[in-house]
């Protein structure tokens, strides 16, 4: 026989958790609450405004980390959020930052979060999808072509001006080492940017004919070491963006995509033009990418030689999709354990 008491949990998480569900689709259960090594700065992050002379994140030793948050990809986000604050010493002192599309209602993906992180420190950003909509040329997966995955080129005007550096990390990612140890990487060299490279890429292939037979164009690299890199995991200095205007830079190659074809694969294109050979590289062990196969099929693929720092499936394919259609690459399971998708019968078990 059923008690009453448990009728009532059930029906009120079920309740509670379907005006979620209703409005973003899917329900996620709460992660653990980690907290900070002795060893970790004792810093107080505050969200009281009033407090005109205080740094509301608590001190330059916080680490700010940047993420886009769209319905498409919310569970691979929170599963990367996750994997973040289970990996690093000093989880109480990481600060996220996340993007959301204007056309996005911010209550509800605030309350989602919130529910899942109690304790997160977190702000959300809406971001003006028409602002860079104009700018965006058709590429080869129209995944590429949604106006959030432009964010990344806007953090320097979104997030506040106290914030200095960042850490950006795409949503299909999961972090397994300390993400303090990328964010405290040296920009030597008055560098703007830091990130894996990968000297051994076609770098050629990244650009169309058009480009390299313009020397116009061309001689944009004549000076420069151009590797490419993947632009899912930047450390970013945001301070010597904003003084290099480097987002009118990127815009500036876009307005030129519009008018001649010189590149097929989405935002990825302008940042190489502006910053391949001028970035500091970091170890590639902070950037397993390609986990998601390619931009057509999506293939299983095997991580690159060496240790991992993070896991990332850039390409078609994401974990979450393939083990929802139980055809999951062997990878995949590394992804597994950072789900928080859930029913809303396991959440009344559970309360």
């Amino acid at each position: 026989m059923y008690h009453y008491g448990f009728l009532t949990t059930f029906f009120f998480v079920f309740l509670v958790s379907a005006a979620l569900a209703d409005t973003i689709g899917q329900r996620f259960k709460e992660a653990p609450q980690f907290y900070n090594a002795p060893s970790c700065p004792n810093i107080v992050i505050t969200h009281d405004s009033s407090l005109q002379d205080v740094n509301p994140y608590g001190s330059e030793e916080a680490v700010h980390v940047a993420m886009t948050l769209d319905l498409t990809y919310l569970r691979g986000s929170m599963a990367a959020i996750l994997s973040v604050l289970q990996h690093t010493s000093c989880p109480q002192n990481i600060f996220f930052h996340f993007v959301i599309s204007s056309s996005t209602p911010t209550s509800n993906l605030r309350a989602t979060i919130a529910t899942s992180f109690p304790y997160l420190h977190f702000e959300l950003y809406p971001f003006d999808d028409d602002s860079v909509s104009g700018l965006i040329s058709t590429s080869i997966r129209s995944a590429l072509d949604c106006p959030l995955n432009y964010a990344r080129s806007y953090l320097a005007n979104l997030l506040p001006l106290c914030v200095s550096r960042v850490v950006y990390l795409d949503s299909d990612v999961v972090v397994v080492d300390d993400i303090a140890t990328l964010y405290n990487v040296d920009l030597v060299d008055d560098k703007v940017l830091a990130a894996p490279q990968y000297c051994n890429a076609n770098f050629t292939a990244y650009f169309t004919s058009t480009f390299w037979s313009n020397p116009s164009l061309s001689v944009t690299f004549a000076d420069r070491e151009a590797c490419y890199f993947n632009t899912g995991v930047m450390v970013i200095d945001l301070n010597r963006w904003r003084a290099g205007d480097y987002t009118r830079r990127i815009e500036d190659w876009m307005e030129l995509q519009k008018r001649m074809r010189i590149y097929e694969l989405g935002s990825l294109p302008p940042f190489l033009l502006v910053f391949a050979g001028n970035i500091v590289p970091v170890d590639h062990r902070w950037n397993q990418h390609g986990l998601g196969g390619d931009n057509f099929r999506g293939l299983c693929r095997d991580l690159h030689p060496g240790p991992v720092s993070l896991l990332h499936w850039s390409g078609k394919g994401k974990p979450w999709a393939r083990l929802d259609a139980n055809r999951p690459c062997p990878l995949d399971a590394l992804w597994a354990p950072y789900d928080l998708l859930q029913t809303p019968y396991a959440a009344a078990l559970e309360s």
